[in-house]
């Protein structure tokens, strides 16, 4: 990397300059590596690096590395950059306006369904005497809200007036767009919350090819926009939904024209429940959102994941969907050909609905059972729980199995030590217990996740729990520190 800044001495431009650095960069960014953070370990060490080489290039990488690097990258770049300035290494001219912007406008293009928003912020490095910008450019980010709102692309362009006057002649006389001007305040609060809900998973995000050659660009820039709006994107977003504003609600829509076709009111009233949740929970409080995106993923991806469904709620979901649709449209004023896409789109969804949905009853397991270990309706749940509880049938020493809830606390003890045979160490019990809270709660996600693969491999199921336990007991209370050990776990250590 260090060699490859020599080409930063022929660029003309701070901003050709701080793209170049910020595709370097990119190169790591999602990605892992052991022994740190990833940040830490190549984002410091390049900064180590290019201080020691001393050269014009790493000079000017250092000086980029300033601006657009994490808070600790920066503030090394910054030291070792003005340590080698002082000694008289030669820099190019334009080095002194990098990161030396000020906002000119921002912009917001948003679909009529809500689905996405594609924000567009404008700088300049320079002013003219009517204080107008005179080389603006515009950083451009896709935040999409049917992946939790995560910016999901990213791209810079130096035709301002251009993309400003495309995104206002596509909004014209369309009522499926709508294109206006927004405060930068805003646009601040909104990209912040969307760039963090992209760094958050921590399997590679969905992002487009380019997201990772424009992140650090974004993320610096984001600085330059004045703070002060602390409610995060959408721009539309509601107040949260308490218990008894969600039930409204679906009395409402139960009483609404909408659904006074359904045919089982009982049905239909707990898929109402399941909708609205889904909205609140997954779609920033907008359970009235529809677009066929969102229904999609509601009806065949949400769904099958996330609840245990009854076989007349199985019947039921698609048409009490499609009545929702109708109500929400007429709710929030939906044009009707967005209307007509979403029913399209859920008309379709329903003859993929049956098979995407398997009902857990129809592998063995009775519903009895499935109850006991998804009393909240969780099916994502169902493996580890299972996982953490294998013996739930049965009768052991005079024990009904049948009859223990592994919800409860001394009824979970008592299947542990039926687990080991009823001869255990209570320390090491105690630690059982811990990982089948975690296991059960799916707290940190990680347990779970660091427990499939070493499975895979073929380990036994108690050597498994055992490699948990060390790392548990050794990382301690650190939930950071907790997560990133496990993620890093690739196969049993030989002393285990």
């Amino acid at each position: 990397m260090v060699t490859a800044a020599r080409e930063l001495l022929a660029v003309r431009t701070p901003l050709d300059a701080e793209l170049m650095v910020s595709d370097m960069i990119g190169a790591w960014w999602g990605r892992r590596v052991r022994g740190g953070d990833v940040e830490q370990v190549l984002g410091e060490g390049l900064v180590d690096y290019a201080a020691k080489a001393g050269t014009p290039a790493s000079l000017t990488l250092l000086i980029c590395l300033a601006y657009l690097g994490t808070a600790r990258q920066g503030a090394k770049a910054e030291g070792a950059a003005l340590a080698m300035m002082e000694s008289g290494v030669a820099r190019p001219g334009w080095a002194d306006k990098v990161g030396a912007v000020k906002p000119a406008g921002c912009y917001v293009s948003r679909d009529a369904y809500g689905d996405q928003d594609t924000v567009i912020c404008t700088f300049a490095y320079r002013w003219n005497e009517a204080s107008h910008p005179t080389d603006r450019h515009a950083l451009v980010l896709v935040v999409d809200y049917n992946m939790s709102g995560m910016a999901r692309d990213a791209w810079v362009s130096s035709q301002v007036d251009k993309l400003l006057e495309q995104a206002r002649a596509e909004a014209a006389g369309n009522p499926m767009l709508l294109f206006e001007e927004i405060q930068p305040e805003q646009a601040r609060a909104l990209l912040e919350s969307a760039m963090k809900a992209t760094r958050e998973p921590k399997t590679p995000p969905p992002v487009s090819d380019s997201y990772s050659a424009y992140h650090a660009f974004a993320r610096a820039r984001l600085k330059a926009l004045p703070p002060g709006r602390k409610r995060p994107a959408p721009l539309h977003i509601e107040a949260p939904y308490s218990r008894e504003r969600r039930a409204m609600l679906a009395a409402e829509f139960l009483a609404s024209d909408a659904a006074e076709h359904l045919s089982d009111p009982s049905a239909a009233s707990r898929c109402a429940d399941h909708i609205i949740d889904y909205g609140c929970e997954q779609d920033f409080n907008r359970p009235l959102r529809v677009s066929p995106t969102k229904c999609e993923t509601f009806l065949l991806d949400w769904l099958p994941r996330k609840v245990m469904l009854s076989a007349a709620e199985q019947d039921a979901m698609p048409h009490v969907l499609s009545a929702w649709v109708r109500f929400a449209a007429l709710r929030t004023g939906l044009p009707e050909q967005g209307l007509r896409a979403t029913l399209d789109a859920v008309w379709e969804a329903t003859g993929k609905f049956p098979v995407a949905y398997r009902d857990p009853t129809s592998f063995g397991l009775d519903r009895p059972l499935l109850e006991r270990l998804l009393p909240d309706g969780d099916l994502s749940a169902l493996a580890r729980r299972a996982f953490a509880f294998p013996y739930l049938q049965g009768v052991h020493n005079g024990i009904d199995l049948d009859r223990l809830n592994p919800s409860d606390e001394a009824d979970r003890r008592t299947l542990l030590e039926i687990d080991h045979g009823g001869a255990i160490d209570q320390e090491h019990l105690a630690w059982h217990e811990e990982i089948a809270t975690r296991l059960w709660e799916g707290d940190p996600p990680q347990l779970w996740e660091a427990a499939q693969r070493l499975l895979d491999l073929g380990h036994d199921r108690h050597d498994v729990l055992h490699v948990l336990i060390e790392i548990a007991e050794r990382i301690g209370g650190d939930p950071d520190e907790l997560a990133a050990a496990l993620d890093d776990i690739a196969d049993i250590p030989d002393e285990i």
